[in-house]
């Protein structure tokens, strides 16, 4: 129903329709300029997400925690193997006391594992660079911080494994070496594949480590 010029005029449903549905697709598209334009102004992220609060994290933050974790974990690695073989050891030695200075060589396997970490702590370290406040968290930076975080992981756990791996096998080790004396060199190459797996996660880790570039000031 309109009014044109003081004449009331019934308009068909066909009018009424076109122009609903031209104000429903005026109201869409205005609608969809706000959505645009406030998820321009939000940087395109939601502030709640857990992709904001990564992004949000200084990278030295990522480099100090893989640092740590490397040398950490790898420690703990070789704690846990130099525990199991060498109480094993200790134990079976008390009837068979010839086989206590063969079977260090297990123990010397298991430190190996801290060492790895600490070599690659020091690495990482070293890729430490100081950028500007402004470049904190530019796309280079964001990614030199995940890789040495990345790097860490992957050599820390690495040595966790092969730490108990070595323990494990090097406490069999001594106990087959004190029954059977003919027992201790097949065993040991099987504890030097063991040892191994640490330097697979050692060369990855290195790798990685060497994709920390740093922005230029």
């Amino acid at each position: 129903l309109s009014c044109i010029r003081g004449r009331v005029v019934f308009n068909s449903p066909i009018v009424f329709r076109s122009q609903a549905l031209n104000n429903l697709s005026s109201y869409g598209e205005r609608d969809k300029g706000n959505r645009s334009e406030r998820e321009r102004m939000s940087g395109m992220v939601d502030a709640s997400s857990w992709g904001a609060a990564l992004v949000r994290i200084s990278p030295y933050t990522f480099s100090a925690i893989g640092i740590a974790i490397s040398i950490g974990v790898s420690v703990l690695g070789a704690a846990w193997g130099i525990y199991i073989t060498g109480s094993s050891l200790i134990g079976a030695a008390i009837e068979a006391p010839r086989i206590t200075s063969k079977n260090l060589i297990s123990v010397i396997f298991c430190e190996a594992v801290a060492i790895y970490g600490v070599i690659v702590a020091i690495i990482l370290q070293t890729k430490l660079e100081s950028v500007p406040s402004s470049k904190m968290y530019d796309a280079e930076s964001l990614r030199a911080g995940y890789a040495i975080f990345a790097s860490g992981i992957i050599v820390g756990f690495a040595n966790l494994v092969c730490g108990l791996c070595v323990g494990i096998i090097g406490s069999s080790c001594a106990l087959s070496d004190a029954q059977n004396s003919t027992l201790f060199v097949k065993i040991l190459v099987i504890e030097i594949f063991g040892s191994a797996l640490g330097l697979f996660g050692v060369i990855v880790g290195i790798i990685m480590s060497a994709q920390a570039t740093w922005p230029t000031k």
